[in-house]
């Protein structure tokens, strides 16, 4: 989870191929209305997002139910985003990607083909609630590197792992 920029993407897929379980682009599972708004420049609202967060906890819900897990690429910026994945799959953890708005704009304004323009960046800092107290997950310098990252993250998933379930 994170802003645009934070590297979701990126080390979605390789902790996904590391862990040997499907990856899904939250991206992707935008409906056309919303990447056509965000296209034009406009943020979307709660409104907008209901789709969406919609499909991203079905995609959680049928991982859990086949018992196969997945990494998936969501900003899930809000407290009720995670709660409604949570609800989804009892087993959702976050790995919130922190990056500093400087660079995520930087970063968004250099990456080709994609929807998201950086002057949406603002918008996303607005709305962002890290992750609380309690929340299952891990927060991590999105700028620390890909392998201090994977490495940070692997080794809270092992502690994770190999507590008793409740």
């Amino acid at each position: 989870m994170g802003v645009s920029g934070s590297g979701k993407t990126t080390l979605g897929r390789l902790l996904a191929r590391r862990r040997g379980v499907p990856f899904v682009e939250g991206d992707d599972l935008h409906p056309a209305a919303n990447i056509a708004k965000m296209s034009a420049g406009k943020p979307l609202d709660d409104e907008d997002r209901v789709p969406w967060l919609r499909a991203v906890a079905a995609r959680i819900g049928a991982a859990t139910q086949a018992g196969e897990g997945a990494v998936i690429s969501c900003s899930a910026l809000k407290y009720a985003y995670r709660q409604l994945f949570r609800a989804a799959g009892p087993g959702v953890w976050f790995l919130q990607l922190d990056l500093d708005p400087a660079d995520a704009r930087a970063r968004v304004a250099h990456r080709a083909g994609h929807f998201m323009p950086a002057a949406l960046i603002t918008s996303q800092y607005e709305v962002l609630e890290p992750l609380r107290a309690g929340e299952p997950g891990l927060r991590v310098d999105a700028t620390a590197g890909r392998e201090a990252v994977l490495e940070a993250v692997e080794a809270a998933l092992a502690d994770l792992e190999r507590r008793p379930p409740r």
